[in-house]
């Protein structure tokens, strides 16, 4: 009889616990539930929750390659430098020296440009990013002008402007390949001469440099 009334009991408590016990169990699937989506939108994994969401770090911005850039401009100031000393490239070429064709006009800004932002020791990155882009448009800028002064050389002279350049530059080759010092001076006076009346007439304009050159040899010094 005893046994029967302790049944009874429990079967009474266990009926109330039940609902009870349901609930709980179901409010615990649905908290595991949201924690797992939430942790899906985050990138976690399915079986983990992150902690705290953390932004992905921006990556450093690499630095310009200025070293190589001023190693490049260096490369292109010597290769100007030569046609601006040298008569016969200058004679051969006279476009790219001529700040009126289009073409040599850009270079030279182009070129400017770049000298302007030249530094000795590694500039701000920003500075160094200018500097890069001017020396790219400066050396697209060389070959563009050198390539327009081939295709033009002296289609522009009259021919009898031709005729006294062509004659310049056999009286330079003469000067250059002598072994005789007075054949060498009466070539050189004699190519001088010439382009000096071309000069005056606005022929074919020197640069400084090349003139240099050619004073320098007129006198018996060795052209640089």
């Amino acid at each position: 009889m005893a046994l029967m009334m302790i049944a009874a009991v429990l079967a009474v408590m266990i009926s109330a616990a039940l609902p009870m016990l349901v609930a709980f169990l179901a409010v615990g699937l649905i908290t595991h539930s949201r924690r797992r989506r939430a942790a899906l939108r985050r990138g976690g994994s399915a079986g983990t929750v992150p902690l705290a969401y953390r932004p992905p770090v921006p990556p450093r911005p690499v630095a310009p390659p200025w070293p190589q850039a001023r190693a490049r401009f260096d490369m292109l100031r010597r290769e100007y430098a030569a046609y601006e000393c040298d008569p016969m490239q200058v004679l051969r070429l006279p476009a790219l020296s001529d700040v009126t064709v289009p073409s040599t006009g850009r270079f030279v800004e182009a070129f400017a440009e770049a000298q302007a932002l030249e530094t000795d020791s590694p500039p701000a990155h920003t500075h160094a990013a200018a500097f890069v882009a001017a020396v790219d448009r400066a050396e697209r800028a060389w070959r563009a002008a050198r390539d327009a002064a081939e295709r033009i050389r002296l289609s522009g002279l009259s021919p009898a402007e031709r005729g006294t350049v062509e004659r310049v530059i056999k009286l330079l080759t003469t000067a250059r390949d002598s072994d005789s010092d007075a054949e060498r001076l009466t070539a050189y006076a004699m190519a001088r001469s010439e382009l000096a009346k071309l000069d005056r007439a606005g022929v074919i304009h020197l640069p400084r440099t090349a003139q240099a050159t050619l004073d320098a040899a007129g006198r018996g010094q060795l052209p640089a």
